[in-house]
């Protein structure tokens, strides 16, 4: 089983009370994730990095990291500390809104928050990093007619390749809604990868265009980040669930 860390922001966090805070982890913290699972002989990866694993082809001490909206601040505070710890991640990004900021946050409250820009995006590649798609707009993919959420899909990936000169393979659904149908236009799309928000450690068997992830939170402290990453607790949660256990 294979834990696939999600984040959002690695930043300050907003003030108190600020919907969504939660999903901005302080660098101090991050740096503490990362270094605690490389002391204990864990590696690190990329979606493209992790797809023998996921298939089953590799079997090794790894985790998948991947962080969703292409951030400012993911290139600022987290690539020094992958950097130093010699792992690799996947950002997915909104083509659109490159160089703007989290504009589908701002009926939620939420403050805004600015984006990588083209030039950012190539910085992130050339560090080493993986290029994902988040779709153009960021849409609840599942409310859009099948021809709209076909074009989010495919249109951002080939934007993306233009911008990075360079495959775009990995998918990430915004808010993790999806069905069946827009499964298949990821894969037909030609993607190898697509990540959810549902809960779990991926295993070999999984369908590749339903991935789980672990969500790591602002309030996810050391020894539950831990035990998210190296028990089994979040694949016996997410067992029971598809059982209709409690």
């Amino acid at each position: 089983m294979i834990p696939i860390l999600m984040y959002h922001q690695i930043g300050e966090p907003n003030p108190r009370g600020t919907p969504y805070r939660g999903l901005t982890v302080h660098p101090r913290d991050f740096r503490r994730q990362m270094g605690w699972l490389r002391l204990l002989g864990y590696r690190g990866l990329s979606m493209a990095r992790l797809m023998p694993y996921l298939r089953g082809e590799k079997q090794g001490k790894v985790f998948g990291i991947t962080f969703d909206d292409g951030y400012q601040n993911v290139l600022d505070h987290a690539v020094p500390v992958l950097e130093a710890c010699g792992f690799h991640a996947t950002n997915y990004f909104v083509v659109r809104q490159l160089g703007g900021s989290n504009l589908w946050d701002q009926a939620e409250g939420v403050p805004t928050a600015p984006l990588m820009s083209a030039q950012g995006l190539r910085d992130w590649l050339a560090a080493g990093h993986e290029v994902g798609s988040h779709t153009l707009n960021h849409p609840v993919l599942p409310r859009l007619s099948p021809e709209l959420a076909a074009n989010e899909i495919r249109d951002s990936r080939d934007a993306l390749e233009q911008l990075a000169g360079a495959p775009v393979r990995a998918f990430c659904y915004p808010y993790g809604k999806y069905t069946a149908a827009l499964a298949a236009c990821a894969r037909e799309a030609g993607y190898e990868t697509a990540t959810t928000t549902a809960r779990g450690l991926a295993r070999p068997q999984d369908d590749l265009f339903g991935l789980p992830r672990v969500a790591v939170m602002r309030s996810t402290l050391l020894v539950r980040f831990l035990q998210k990453c190296l028990t089994q607790l979040e694949d016996r949660k997410r067992r029971q669930a598809e059982m209709g256990g409690a």
